[in-house]
């Protein structure tokens, strides 16, 4: 039989009918989610499911997590969970791959974060998470202008190459200065619409989610009763920009400003990506 591993999702304030959005929903692997409570208060309660034990074991997670698609199984799986609490009650979602061996053990290693947890609880109550993400999508260098015959016959290989290139960066610092604009259109909607903010790397590679160069990757932390105006003003953002394109993800249980690095650290296996 193949050893089971408790794995965390999240703390949540205990609510009214909270057992009953768990009752059938599965998590990681299609396994079945449950409440663990945590201390003796009955405010506080861990989302947990059991996982195989030989899927987060060190190694094999060091594979996993450079398999993107394990990675977005889980990824899904895990931020199902955390969006059917969020409708029903407030939620600190803890990293992917938060995993202890059992469950004393998850207990005994997060009842003492129990102080951080109910206060960073009621700070994030009736907030959402909003992603604004922006990239830089120059168009291409506009071709170059005919030359006159005889302006042409000076013209040599070596500066009409240069002229292309003096072109193309003109174009593409247009294009940054517009980006540029827009973040601080988006800052402006942050300002009068959210209560907090969180800076993230830029995503390259794989990570990244379309075309053109992401250059902007920040969180923003807005009151439930705000969310469609800052929605509205930072999606306008880009309006009348050339080469540029913002991108809106949400909203989202608040995953940004959840926990410190102390707890998300805290597993005995697995580390978030």
């Amino acid at each position: 039989m193949t050893e089971r591993v408790t794995y965390v999702y999240a703390v949540a304030r205990d609510a009214d009918g909270l057992g009953g959005t768990v009752e059938g929903l599965t998590g990681v692997g299609g396994a079945p989610v449950r409440l663990l409570p945590l201390g003796d208060g009955g405010v506080l309660v861990l989302v947990v499911s059991p996982v195989p034990d030989e899927d987060f074991q060190e190694d094999a997670l060091k594979r996993h997590l450079e398999d993107l698609k394990w990675l977005e199984s889980v990824a899904r799986a895990h931020h199902g969970v955390v969006e059917a609490l969020s409708a029903d009650t407030a939620v600190l979602p803890l990293r992917l791959a938060t995993v202890y061996l059992d469950d004393e053990r998850a207990h005994g290693a997060l009842a003492a974060q129990g102080d951080f947890f109910e206060q960073r609880l009621a700070h994030l109550a009736a907030h959402v998470e909003w992603g604004v993400k922006i990239y830089v999508e120059p168009s291409p260098a506009p071709a170059p202008a005919p030359v006159e015959p005889e302006a042409a016959e000076g013209l040599s290989p070596g500066r009409a190459y240069l002229r292309t290139r003096r072109a193309q960066r003109t174009v593409r610092d247009t294009a940054y200065e517009a980006a540029q604009t827009a973040a601080e259109r988006v800052e402006a909607a942050g300002r009068r619409y959210a209560t907090d903010r969180a800076r993230h790397r830029p995503q390259q590679g794989e990570l990244a989610t379309g075309p053109g160069e992401n250059v902007v990757n920040d969180a923003y932390l807005v009151p439930r009763e705000h969310a469609e105006e800052f929605r509205a003003d930072a999606g306008r953002a880009a309006d009348g920009l050339e080469g540029v394109r913002v991108e809106l993800t949400g909203p989202w249980a608040p995953y940004s400003f959840a926990t410190p690095p102390e707890v998300s650290a805290g597993h005995e296996r697995g580390a978030g990506p």
